[in-house]
């Protein structure tokens, strides 16, 4: 093992990060090569830098006027170079500032700086690589995003251990989540993986059904397991119900006992409409844990991104920089949430007129899809129906589970959506 590895294991001993690490989080490190001294080339040689890979004319990256002369409102310094490994700084900042305004019961929390990745799958596959591998259990719905399989099951051969989402109420099913994280939990380590706003369902817990899930953590955290309590708050924000708690779950967990390491990946992807920017964000908190934890934490992370995708796209980071800093920021996020609202009221009043037999809507209050339920008949029928017969797009789930992204239609098309997507599992239906 590489001897940067095991000065931050050291640091790390005896902390619930630590024990959780996997054997590759056990191997990875920053190096200090190319990429390190050149940030310290960066702050100390005045005179000259010869350090970095970039070509430099007068002191400023070159470039080409075409790409320039689309991009005129930013300097050229915040376009053209590599970024960071971990990130702008001030952005890393700023953002960290925006999780303590969006969440304030982070106040007096103890949690680390954000770190910059390429989107939020890279920030859920870089927190794999660190904590999951084989057999490692992960916890999760039912009714979860495609991807997670793909990184946890497949990428690091962990082992997927899921349970139904929904509570036989209609609610979030907190005490399946409790029981299938009990029984993983006494392996003696775990990961807790919870994605609010839900892809697929667009459900999110209410604030009684939230303090049940911190609950549940917490008891079995105080049995003896180490827990990765993982946040994918790609949908941050778009909470539409009074009684819905619209706060990241990260928030709790960070101070919840020493044995809860919190995870928390978000991102401007869905909360500032930058879809194709790829800018996330990783941060980490626990109790008992320091600013020399973390750092070591910050370096394996950056150990993990130079080792894949090296860096962040510095222009897509520029950007994302400037426009928080914007005064017209919140007015114009706010006029987005609007516009998404209306688009679920639009959807809620639908369905409350429609009767089928066929069609069963599960329980949804934000983000920005709903999903079906079919009694009759297969989803990936009612799929190829919908698409081949009448062009509409829609994402079979399951066998039976059909997802409707109504944030992609605009409010005056969705009643004629959904008039199409019932006539269709009509159709399905009778030749089921």
């Amino acid at each position: 093992m590489h001897p940067l590895a095991v000065e931050l294991n050291r640091t790390l001993e005896g902390t619930v990060a630590g024990d959780l690490l996997s054997d590759l989080g056990r191997r990875l490190y920053f190096p200090k090569g190319i990429v390190a001294q050149s940030a310290e080339a960066k702050k100390y040689a005045k005179r000259m830098n010869a350090t970095i890979g970039i070509a430099y004319r007068g002191g400023r990256p070159m470039y080409l006027g075409s790409i320039r002369s689309l991009l005129d409102k930013l300097e050229p310094e915040e376009i053209f170079p590599y970024a960071p490994t971990q990130g702008l700084e001030p952005l890393r900042e700023l953002w960290k500032q925006e999780l303590l305004k969006k969440n304030p019961d982070l106040a007096g929390a103890s949690f680390s700086m954000p770190l910059v990745v390429p989107g939020l799958t890279a920030g859920i596959a870089t927190l794999a690589d660190l904590f999951a591998g084989p057999g490692v259990p992960v916890v999760l719905p039912d009714l979860h995003w495609d991807n997670y399989p793909l990184v946890f099951d497949t990428r690091r051969e962990a082992r997927l251990v899921t349970y139904p989402f929904y509570a036989a109420g209609g609610g979030f099913n907190v005490a399946g989540m409790a029981g299938a994280l009990r029984d993983a939990g006494r392996e003696g380590r775990v990961v807790l993986l919870l994605n609010f706003p839900n892809n697929p369902t667009g459900y999110s817990p209410t604030k009684a059904e939230a303090e049940a899930i911190v609950a549940a953590v917490r008891d079995t955290a105080r049995s003896g397991a180490r827990i990765l309590a993982l946040t994918d708050d790609a949908y941050f924000g778009l909470f539409y119900e009074p009684d819905t708690f619209t706060q990241s779950l990260f928030a709790r967990f960070c101070g919840l006992d020493e044995r809860v390491l919190a995870a928390k990946v978000d991102g401007s992807t869905k909360e500032d409409l930058t879809w194709g920017f790829r800018t996330g964000f990783v941060t980490l908190g626990a109790k008992g844990l320091g600013e020399a934890h973390y750092e070591a934490l910050t370096r394996k992370l950056m150990g993990a991104v130079r080792s894949s995708v090296s860096n962040s796209s510095m222009l897509a980071q520029s950007v994302v920089l400037r426009a928080v800093r914007s005064p017209s920021y919140e007015r114009e996020k706010r006029e987005a949430y609007e516009a998404l609202r209306e688009r679920y009221a639009r959807v809620k009043a639908i369905l409350a007129g429609r009767k089928s037999d066929v069609l069963e809507p599960l329980p949804f209050n934000s983000g920005y899809f709903m999903s079906f339920r079919l009694a009759k008949g297969k989803a990936e029928d009612l799929r190829r129906e919908l698409l081949m017969q009448d062009g509409v797009g829609t994402i079979a789930i399951d066998e039976r589970v059909l997802r409707v992204a109504f944030s992609s239609v605009d409010v005056a098309d969705l009643e004629a959506l959904f008039d199409l997507v019932y006539a269709a599992a009509d159709r399905v239906a009778a030749r089921a």
